[in-house]
């Protein structure tokens, strides 16, 4: 029997000791399942912006458990009565939550990959309640929303989880985008729990206010920065050429999990567990290691989209809060085709339009609710005597068209 010490601590950048609770978490994290996360950077492309976005989702996952470890001892000091079993079950749901991310998550999703994270995530939970004989089933019960205590949930996936209190300040910090920096502490702090609904009490109002307007700050200036955004958007189009070009019997050379992904169209219903274990073996690496081979494709449109990503030399991309006229498109794309002697049709590779929404707080959603001191519940934006409040909780909607810099430099 192996005598490996199973309750170590991780030292981190931000929250200083994590600590590992118990033998079955440990063991979780050793699985290579999770150990791949190591090898997925969290904010996708962003460090071609922020150079020091390099933090990866295994980070992310440690701190948003420490995050629970923290707000389980909170609400168990307020008399909350959480069992043994459910502590666990909400540390390893939590823990597993970005287990299913692939690598540039959102780029894969809109290409390669047509199946949302989440639901990878469950089937990674259900292959390793398999695999640990059952002790995950209540973790899984809470990640699906189907256990009776309905704060336990929110805990995992809300408004105000422990998912967003550790990203946003990771991610803040790792950036340095100061402006998304938060109080996680503050925020736990004041965290109960009434008929097992999850409440903020509401002293801790304001920094539930400076949680929603840091979420907001950090979608305008990290997630949704343009720079970002463009990479994003041509990284999905360069795997969506790669996979074209494929599907037409053209040899595009990459690593065998990644071809699997583009030679087959693989949709929730078909996922099986071969396909499952396919996946976890794509990491960053795959996609960068394939970029860099591609950019020497005979492919014109797959050998100039890699070089893009590979020396940073992205389109242009223009925002704006009204939709671009479809000339300004057609225009475009008259040229660059004639310029590059290309179909019009394989220039909408390199010029594009969309549009980006950003909404801090979603009051259609599983509202923030507030406990006030006459022991009545609010929804935050109601209890909340700042009127940026109620601005946040409207969706704010920016149009953008996205072409190579030659277009305006000729």
């Amino acid at each position: 029997m192996s005598q490996t010490n199973k309750l170590k601590i991780f030292n981190d950048p931000i929250y200083g000791f994590i600590t590992i609770p118990n033998t079955l978490i440990y063991d979780l994290i050793q699985h290579s399942y999770f150990q791949r996360l190591r090898r997925i950077s969290q904010m996708g492309l962003s460090y071609l912006v922020y150079p020091g976005a390099h933090h990866t989702r295994f980070h992310h996952a440690l701190g948003a458990m420490h995050m629970m470890q923290k707000a389980i001892e909170v609400l168990r000091f307020k008399s909350v009565a959480i069992s043994k079993e459910e502590e666990n079950a909400l540390l390893i749901a939590i823990l597993l939550h970005d287990i299913g991310h692939g690598p540039f998550s959102h780029a894969m999703e809109h290409s390669i990959v047509a199946v949302h994270h989440e639901e990878i995530s469950l089937l990674f939970m259900e292959q390793l309640n398999t695999e640990f004989s059952g002790e995950l089933s209540l973790a899984i019960q809470v990640f699906k929303g189907e256990y009776h205590r309905k704060f336990m949930l929110q805990l995992v996936s809300s408004q105000l989880d422990m998912d967003r209190m550790d990203y946003l300040k990771r991610d803040s910090f790792y950036s340095g985008v100061a402006e998304g920096n938060i109080n996680s502490d503050r925020l736990i702090q004041m965290l109960n729990v009434v008929d097992d609904i999850l409440v903020m009490e509401e002293k801790g109002i304001y920094s539930i206010e400076k949680f929603l307007m840091a979420r907001r700050l950090m979608y305008w200036q990290a997630y949704l920065h343009k720079t970002s955004l463009v990479a994003e958007l041509t990284l999905t189009k360069t795997l969506k050429r790669a996979k074209e070009l494929l599907h037409k019997g053209i040899a595009v050379e990459c690593s065998k999990p990644f071809k699997f992904f583009m030679e087959n169209q693989i949709t929730m219903e078909s996922f099986t567990t071969n396909d499952l274990n396919t996946f976890a073996q794509l990491d960053d690496f795959d996609i960068v290691s394939a970029l860099k081979t591609w950019q020497y494709h005979d492919d014109f449109i797959l050998s100039s989209l890699s070089k893009m990503i590979i020396n940073r030399d992205l389109p242009k991309i223009k925002l704006s809060s009204d939709k671009f006229p479809k000339e300004v498109l057609t225009q475009y794309i008259a040229t660059f085709s004639q310029q590059n002697n290309i179909s019009n049709q394989e220039a909408e590779y390199f010029i594009f339009k969309g549009k980006i929404k950003n909404q801090a707080y979603n009051k259609e959603a599983e509202p923030i609710r507030i406990l006030k001191k006459d022991k009545t519940i609010e929804d935050v934006v109601e209890a909340s005597d700042q009127l940026n409040l109620k601005a946040l909780s409207k969706p704010v909607t920016k149009y953008f068209v996205c072409f190579p810099k030659q277009l305006i430099e000729n």
